[in-house]
């Protein structure tokens, strides 16, 4: 049994190791990229001032700086956490598939419960820059979606994120397949967006939990 931390992982070591396959678009994703949600007051003027608070100096931010003034506020502002499932950070996920004992801390998980994740819906990974010497953002994010599909044992989609900096994409793995979306720049009115987007991963939780009830 080979021991493997999510750190070490890229997308073409997944690809050609574990078997998935990056497909340009997966029917999951495009439900989800297109999700409707209207923002209201309170909502679009506390985005903008995320966005403001960003331009004041988001570039330089670290990782935990980016985490804890930006992505999370936002995250927290669409309503995520209930008593059925919640946004943890720094959560670890671990599981065995095939010869690897795959194990590492999320930066970001929505999961059910409360108090303490079980079921994982969503990853997320952010990186202060594209390139980093502890490894690939898009292999990382990926890596821990594939245990979280693993965890789950069934055939519903795992959502993930990985934010670069001011850039955010998500991705979506079914079965043995995944897709990444086009980027979407929290400095310019995508921000609604992204927010649009995070409100359609509750949504789709929400979905999937009733189906299982």
């Amino acid at each position: 049994m080979i021991k493997s931390n999510f750190r070490e992982w890229t997308l073409d070591k997944i690809d050609e190791i574990l078997g998935l396959r990056q497909v340009k678009q997966l029917a999951a994703l495009t439900h989800l990229l297109a999700y409707k949600y209207e923002p209201n007051d309170f909502e679009k003027q506390y985005l903008i001032q995320l966005q403001e608070l960003y331009a004041l100096g988001g570039d330089d931010w670290n990782e935990v700086e980016l985490e804890n003034k930006f992505i999370s506020p936002l995250i927290i502002l669409s309503r995520i956490d209930n008593e059925r499932f919640s946004y943890f950070l720094e959560r670890e996920l671990a599981t065995t598939i095939g010869e690897f004992e795959l194990s590492g801390k999320v930066d970001g998980m929505i999961a059910s419960g409360f108090r303490s994740p079980k079921k994982p819906f969503f990853c997320l990974k952010e990186y202060k820059r594209q390139t980093d010497p502890d490894g690939d953002p898009r292999g990382q994010c990926l890596i821990a979606m594939l245990v979280a599909q693993h965890l789950n044992q069934n055939n519903q989609p795992v959502y993930g994120c990985y934010v670069i900096g001011r850039s955010w994409y998500f991705m979506v793995l079914q079965n043995q397949e995944y897709a990444i979306s086009n980027i979407y720049a929290c400095t310019n009115d995508e921000i609604f967006d992204i927010f649009r987007i995070i409100k359609g991963i509750k949504s789709l939780i929400e979905k999937q939990l009733s189906e299982t009830a």
